[in-house]
C-alpha cells in the first residue's frame, strides 16, 4: 500500500511539473528570442522531459506492476487507452520545440533568433490535450469505460 501510494503521488507531482513546464514556456515565448532566451527555455524543457519520463516510469508501474488496481482494470478501458494515446501524442508534439530550443541555443547570448509559427501553435495544443488527460484519468478511476 505504501508503494501504491508512493508511486500515485510520484505521478501526481510528475503532472503538476508538466503542465508547469508547458505553461513557463508558452509564457516565456516570443516571436524572437535572444540565445539567452533560448537556453532558458531548454532548462525549462528539460524539466519537462525529466517529468515526462518519471511520470511514464510511475504509471507504467502502476499499470503493469500492479501495484494498486489489477492490470486488467485498466489494459480493458477504452478510456485509458484514450488517455495513454493523448500521452503518446504529446510526447510526439514536444518532439519540434526541444529540437528547436537545443539547436539554438548555442551562439552569442545576444544573437536574436526568430522561432517559428509551428512552435507556438504545437505548444498550445499540448496544452490543450493536458486540459484532456485529466479528466480522462478521473474518468477512468471511477470504471468508467471499464468493458471487461
Amino acid at each position: 500500500m505504501t508503494t501504491e501510494i508512493l508511486l500515485r503521488y510520484v505521478h501526481f507531482v510528475s503532472v503538476f511539473a508538466i503542465v508547469g513546464s508547458l505553461v513557463s514556456e508558452h509564457l516565456l515565448l516570443k516571436k524572437q528570442l535572444t540565445r539567452a532566451e533560448l537556453d532558458r527555455l531548454s532548462k525549462i524543457d528539460a524539466v519537462y522531459g525529466l517529468a515526462s519520463i518519471t511520470l511514464l516510469a510511475a504509471g507504467l508501474t502502476l499499470w503493469l506492476g500492479e501495484v494498486g488496481k489489477p492490470a486488467v482494470f485498466y489494459s480493458k478501458n477504452w478510456i485509458f487507452h484514450t488517455k495513454l494515446m493523448l500521452v503518446v501524442g504529446l510526447g510526439l508534439l514536444s518532439i519540434y520545440p526541444t529540437v528547436f530550443f537545443i539547436k539554438n541555443r548555442k551562439g552569442p547570448a545576444a544573437d536574436l533568433v526568430t522561432v517559428p509559427a509551428a512552435i507556438f501553435w504545437l505548444l498550445r495544443f499540448e496544452l490543450l490535450l493536458l486540459l484532456i488527460i485529466p479528466l480522462l484519468a478521473g474518468l477512468m478511476a471511477r470504471g468508467v469505460g471499464f468493458f471487461g
